[in-house]
C-alpha cells in the first residue's frame, strides 16, 4: 500500500532528538466565486473553528513548504497549508467537495469517522481508484450526524507527512453543553525523516528508535528496590520471550517533534479566554504513530463527547487519547491562568503543548513528564499477574472477575514457569495447574514467525487507565467510565460472535490480524442488515487503534444500553474486548489499526457488507 515518498526529505542521525521551531506553510485561501460557488476554506491558523458558508468546497492537495525543526522540508497538505483547513459544515446538509491534485504521486481523502457511501469512503484500491495527479474527484454526501471528526490521506505515508485535518459538524437542534469558546485541538507527530526510511530502519532493528533501554544501571536499582532474585527472574523471562518491558512506542521523540495544530512546543500555540467562560477543546490525534497522555494541569476538564458522539459529562484530570480518537472536553477557568495544554507521548520521549491565557505572549509552566511506563506480565497476556517477585507468589481468588474477563484461579504457582515454554507453538492450549480455570480463552493460533506470541489470559480492561497512568494521583478517563446520552439505535442481540487477534513480530515488525498480513486474509463478509459481535484479543505489547470504517462500533464496556459508539477503538496489551456492530452500510469497508507503520506492513483487513 506504500507510494513512493515526496523528494526533498532527508535522513537524520538517529541519535538527534529533534527540537521544533514552529514555523509551517503559509495559508492560501481559495478565491470567492460567483454566488452558488464553492465556498473558501481558509488555513487554520488559530485552531478557532469559524463557521463556513455553503456546502460546496475547493480543496487542492500539493506540496507545502515547511520548518518545523530548523530545516526546511516540503511537506503534503490541502490549499497550502498543514494541517489542512478547518472544515465546518451543519447535520443535514449535503455537501460537495472537488479535491484537486497537485502532486507528482496519486492521493486520496478518508473523511475519518463520517458514515458515508463507500464509493465516497476515500481508500484507494477498495472503495475508489484514487485521485490521479492532476485530476480532480468530487465527494457528494449527505451529513447524518454530528460532531468532532477529521480527514486524512489514505494513500501511503501522506498522512504522516501532513494531509490531516479538523472536521466538526454542528447539531441541527443545539448543543446539549453550552460553551462561550471553541477550539480545536489538532495533535500530530512530526518527523524530518523519510518514512519510507522509519520503516526500514525498523524492519532491520525493531527497537531503532527506542534509545531508553533498561541498563546495568537500571539492573542494580531495581535489585535495590525488590530483590536480587527478583530481578534476575525479571530479566530472564523477558529474554527468554526475546522482548522488552521498554517497548512502549515503535518510533519515538528521538525523530519526533510532537505538535497542537501544526505547532512545535516552542511556537506555543495560544488560545485566548476570558476567566468564567466555558470553553470547549476538541482533541483530534491526527498522529501517526503517538498515544498521548492529555491534561491540563489546575483545571478540570469535563469529557462530553467521544468520537462525534456526545456522552454523559465525566469530570476527569487527564486521559488518553489514541491515534484517530477524538475527544470534547470543556474546561472553565475562573483565574487568568495563564493554562498549559500539556499532551505528552505515552513513552515520555516528548510532549506537545499550548496556552489558554488571557492574552497573546503569555505561557503557562510546563510540566515535568512523567516517568516512563514498563510493560508487564498482564501486557503479555499473562492476566494480572504481581511481578514484585517476577511471577512468583501471585495471589488470585474465586471472585468471577468484570465481565467478560478470565474468572481467576485459587493459589496458581507460577514461580516455575518457563517463558520459553510459554511461547513454544502450542502453548495456549498448555496444561498448567489452575490454567484451565483461569483462562476462557482458546485459540488454535500457534505461535511463529508472524505471532511473536500468544495471549494465554487475556483480559478485560475497560476499567483501566493504561501503562503509566496508573496511581499517578490524577483522576484519569477510561473506557468504563463512557456512557452514552442515548440508548443504541439497534437493540437486537447479535446473531454471530468474530474473533480477531491483533498479532505482531517486533523483532522483524511484521503486523497483522491472526498471524495474516492483509495479502494473505480473507474479507470478514457480513450480511446486510445483521448484527454481529466483534472480539479482539490483543496478543501483541503494543496499543493498537483499531478503526472499522463505514459502521459504528458499539463498545461492551458494561453500560448496558447505553454503550458508546465509538470509530476507533485502542486495545491494550493482552486485552480483550468485544463491540457490537450493525452491518447497515453495503460496500467494500476497510479495517485496520490506526498506527500507520503497523498497516501499511500488513494490520489490515476488508469488511465486506452485501
Amino acid at each position: 500500500m506504500s507510494i513512493r515518498s515526496l523528494a526533498g526529505r532527508s535522513a537524520i542521525t538517529r541519535r538527534r532528538f529533534v527540537v521544533g521551531t514552529g514555523l509551517w506553510g503559509a495559508a492560501l485561501a481559495v478565491p470567492q466565486g460567483s454566488a452558488g460557488a464553492y465556498a473558501p476554506v481558509y488555513a487554520p491558523a488559530s485552531g478557532r473553528p469559524d463557521p463556513l458558508p455553503g456546502t460546496r468546497f475547493d480543496l487542492t492537495i500539493g506540496s507545502v513548504p515547511i520548518n518545523i525543526t530548523g530545516a526546511r522540508m516540503h511537506a503534503v497538505g490541502v490549499n497550502g497549508s498543514t494541517p489542512a483547513p478547518i472544515l465546518r459544515w451543519r447535520q443535514g446538509d449535503t455537501v460537495e467537495l472537488n479535491v484537486t491534485n497537485r502532486l507528482d504521486e496519486p492521493t486520496s481523502i478518508h473523511w475519518h469517522g463520517l458514515r458515508v457511501p463507500a464509493h465516497m469512503d476515500g481508500v484507494p484500491g477498495l472503495s475508489f481508484g484514487g485521485i490521479a495527479p492532476g485530476e480532480t474527484f468530487t465527494y457528494r454526501f449527505p451529513l447524518h450526524q454530528s460532531g468532532t471528526y477529521w480527514y486524512h490521506s489514505h494513500s501511503g505515508f501522506q498522512e504522516q507527512t501532513g494531509l490531516y485535518g479538523a472536521l466538526i459538524i454542528d447539531p441541527k437542534d443545539g448543543y446539549a453543553q453550552h460553551f462561550d469558546r471553541d477550539y480545536v485541538m489538532v495533535l500530530s507527530d512530526w518527523t524530518d525523516v523519510d518514512p519510507e526510511d522509519i520503516v526500514s530502519n525498523l524492519k532491520f532493528q525493531s527497537d531503532y528508535y527506542n534509545f531508553r533501554q533498561r541498563t546495568v544501571g537500571t539492573f542494580f536499582r531495581d535489585a535495590h528496590r525488590q530483590g536480587l532474585g527478583a530481578t534476575i527472574r525479571d530479566r530472564l523471562q523477558w529474554g527468554a520471550m526475546n522482548m522488552a518491558p521498554t517497548d512502549i512506542l515503535d518510533v519515538s521523540g528521538i525523530i519526533y517533534t510532537y505538535l497542537i495544530n501544526g505547532q512545535s512546543p516552542g511556537a506555543n500555540w495560544t488560545g485566548l479566554f476570558r476567566p468564567g467562560e466555558r470553553i470547549r477543546l476538541r482533541f483530534i490525534n491526527a498522529s501517526a504513530m503517538t498515544l498521548f497522555d492529555v491534561r491540563v494541569p489546575g483545571l478540570t476538564m469535563t469529557v462530553v463527547q467521544a468520537d462525534g458522539n456526545d456522552v454523559e459529562p465525566i469530570p476527569v484530570d487527564e486521559f488518553r487519547i489514541g491515534p484517530a480518537e477524538t475527544y470534547d472536553v470543556i474546561v472553565s477557568p475562573t483565574a487568568d491562568g495563564p493554562y498549559t495544554v500539556f499532551a505528552q507521548a505515552e513513552d515520555r520521549t516528548g510532549y506537545a503543548r499550548g496556552t489558554l491565557a488571557t492574552r497573546s505572549g503569555l505561557a503557562g509552566p510546563v510540566p515535568p513528564m512523567d516517568p516512563r511506563p514498563l510493560r508487564t506480565m498482564t501486557d503479555m497476556g499473562m492476566g494480572n499477574m504481581d511481578m514484585k517477585g517476577g511471577m512468583a507468589g501471585m495471589e488470585m481468588g474465586s471472585s468471577p472477575g468484570k465481565p467478560g474477563e478470565a474468572p481467576a484461579s485459587g493459589g496458581m504457582d507460577m514461580d516455575h514457569m518457563d517463558m520459553k515454554e510459554a511461547n513454544r507453538p502450542g502453548a495456549a492450549a498448555m496444561d498448567m495447574p489452575g490454567m484451565a480455570a483461569a483462562s476462557r480463552h482458546k485459540t488454535e493460533l500457534k505461535p511463529g514467525v508472524a505471532v511473536q506470541s500468544v495471549a494465554m489470559m487475556p483480559i478485560n480492561r475497560l476499567a483501566e487507565p493504561g501503562d503509566g497512568l496508573e496511581n499517578n494521583g490524577r483522576r484519569v478517563l477510561t473506557y468504563a467510565d463512557l456512557r452514552a446520552t442515548i440508548p443504541g439505535a439497534d437493540p437486537r442481540p447479535p446473531s454471530r460472535e468474530i474473533t480477531l487477534h491483533l498479532t505482531g513480530n517486533m523483532e522483524r515488525f511484521i503486523w497483522g490480524f491472526d498471524g495474516k498480513k492483509f495479502s494473505e486474509a480473507e474479507p470478514i463478509r457480513l450480511t446486510l442488515g445483521e448484527r454481529v459481535r466483534f472480539v479482539l484479543i490483543n496478543d501483541t505489547m503494543m496499543e493498537h487503534p483499531i478503526h472499522l470504517h463505514g459502521l459504528w462500533s458499539e463498545l461492551e464496556n458494561g453500560q448496558g444500553e447505553c454503550r458508546p459508539y465509538k470509530h476507533t477503538i485502542t486495545v491494550k496489551p493482552g486485552e480483550r474486548l468485544s463491540y457490537l456492530v450493525t452491518a447497515d452500510e453495503p460496500g467494500l469497508w476497510a479495517y485496520h489499526c490506526h498506527l500507520l507503520y503497523h498497516m501499511e506492513v500488513g494490520m489490515f483487513r476488508t469488511v465486506v457488507v452485501s
